[in-house]
């Protein structure tokens, strides 16, 4: 009985948590997953209609998580400042992306910049990632 209330007081809590608040800690929680070398917790943010540049979906953008972590022993992700636009249970963040990755030694083999267009659902209280559109900086 204990453990339901300490749910349901939980679950209150969440649900009075501002959406924008709830969408940029969702960003953080990827951007420490893929940093973490997480896949599946990177992925659990990611919708299942997503889409991205050139028709990338899901599966696509699942293999490319795996592929980079699983070629870098070590991957950094600084991130610009987000300009979130909210528009009911939907947002778009546009912000930028400097990535890093490597074997772990002193510093970086491999670098990246992007500036980032992202698109974003509200399906029952968690926002997912629909929509991303990315160009080199």
């Amino acid at each position: 009985m204990a453990l339901a209330t300490a749910v349901a007081l939980l679950a209150a809590a969440c649900s009075r948590t501002p959406p924008e608040q709830r969408l940029r800690e969702r960003i953080s929680q990827m951007q420490a997953a893929l940093e973490g070398r997480g896949a599946a917790a990177f992925m659990d943010g990611v919708a299942e209609d997503f889409s991205g540049n050139g028709g990338m979906d899901r599966a696509a953008l699942q293999q490319v998580v795996r592929m980079q972590v699983l070629a870098n022993a070590s991957i950094g992700l600084t991130l610009g400042p987000a300009d979130v636009q909210l528009q009911g249970d939907r947002a778009t963040v546009r912000f930028s992306a400097m990535s890093t990755g490597g074997s772990g030694r002193f510093l970086p083999e491999r670098a990246g910049a992007w500036e980032i267009t992202s698109g974003w659902r509200d399906e029952g209280g968690q926002w997912r990632l629909y929509y991303a559109q990315w160009k080199p900086r």
